[in-house]
């Protein structure tokens, strides 16, 4: 199976390994946001989970110091993430990535930079655990801190029935019900491509047939411009750099992460990283895994030579950020909620 996937992830990014010329040659329709949230046969979304989760997400009692929260570094009130260049756990520890966007998370087909989790589920349950994230020493210990609330132990009954319903596999599901209402739809793209011609301005419009013409969404394509919607586990996955050699790898040390090949250590991984999305890309600053480049306008120049081996005007650049600035879409309003005793 990793066989596979590795090949059919070889195959769709081929042509990221090309000339600028061969992408002005690929047509690829842009998507808008789909309405309809995936949700896993085991864990359908429901009322009583959803505020059960965003409770649990919200609440520091789930790290060891009581200090940290999901929204720590996943803060729903901005752009899903925590704007550092790398997010600061228990005790100031600090790692080497910076938090990605839990916003549209939910149409993600792998989560974490370099994918070691296949769904919102199994994204939950880490962070607990990491010792420099949110620090508890077990999974157990989270539940057992839970089970303290008598409030909790009756919500968790309402949510997934039954008497022993407060157990880890059962945090991770509410978690991650909440965190497929995260949607931001509606954003100018959007309803430009729904109709709505003036939704976007001359230099957006412009930025969206220059990121075609240029070659950014052979890569930066489907609804949440993350790669083509794949079946979950299966990772759109692409090397970064492309083109090494350039100024900006140094600068900005783009290769001391290995990526993917710390997971699978396999030396075709190295270096190897999911496609971020780019919807609300503009709220997410600073950019890159390593939350090395500050502007968006830097993070486009970046990538155009270190992935297409393309130098871009300003005037491209310009128009190029002015586009992605359209994909911010609504983000529904999120106050934090009470949490029990």
């Amino acid at each position: 199976m990793k066989h596979q996937r590795t090949l059919k992830n070889g195959l769709l990014g081929l042509a990221c390994i090309f000339s600028p010329l061969v992408f002005a040659a690929v047509a690829i329709p842009l998507e808008a946001l789909p309405t309809t949230v995936p949700a896993p046969a085991d864990n359908p979304v429901t009322p009583e989970k959803v505020k059960l989760g965003k409770m649990l997400y919200f609440d520091t009692r789930l790290s060891s110091t009581q200090k940290v929260s999901c929204n720590t570094c996943h803060n729903v009130a901005k752009g899903g993430d925590d704007n550092r260049s790398v997010s600061v756990g228990i005790n100031g520890k600090t790692g080497n990535r910076s938090a990605p966007t839990v916003w549209n998370a939910a149409f993600m087909s792998v989560q974490f930079w370099d994918g070691r989790a296949a769904t919102l589920e199994d994204q939950a349950k880490g962070p607990m655990v990491n010792p420099v994230e949110m620090g508890m020493p077990n999974h157990q210990a989270v539940v057992d801190r839970l089970k303290k609330s008598k409030e909790y132990v009756e919500l968790f009954k309402q949510a997934f029935g039954g008497e022993d319903s407060l157990n880890i596999e059962n945090v991770a599901k509410a978690i991650a019900s909440y965190e497929r209402t995260l949607v931001t739809p509606d954003s100018p793209f959007d309803l430009y491509l729904k109709g709505k011609k003036n939704a976007l301005s001359p230099a957006a419009v412009r930025g969206m047939n220059l990121v075609q013409e240029v070659g950014c969404t052979t890569c930066h394509n489907g609804p949440n411009f993350a790669g083509p919607v794949l079946p979950v586990g299966t990772g759109n996955y692409r090397k970064f750099p492309t083109f090494p050699g350039s100024e900006y790898e140094t600068k900005y040390k783009l290769t001391e992460d290995l990526g993917r090949f710390q997971v699978t250590h396999q030396e075709a991984d190295k270096n190897l990283f999911r496609i971020p999305t780019w919807r609300n890309v503009a709220l997410t600053a600073p950019y890159f895994h390593n939350g090395s480049v500050k502007t968006l306008d830097e993070a486009v120049r970046v990538m155009a030579k270190t992935q297409l081996n393309r130098t871009l005007s300003d005037a491209e650049t310009k128009d190029i950020v002015e586009f992605l600035k359209s994909l911010t879409g609504k983000r529904p309003a999120q106050p934090a909620p009470k949490l029990p005793k």
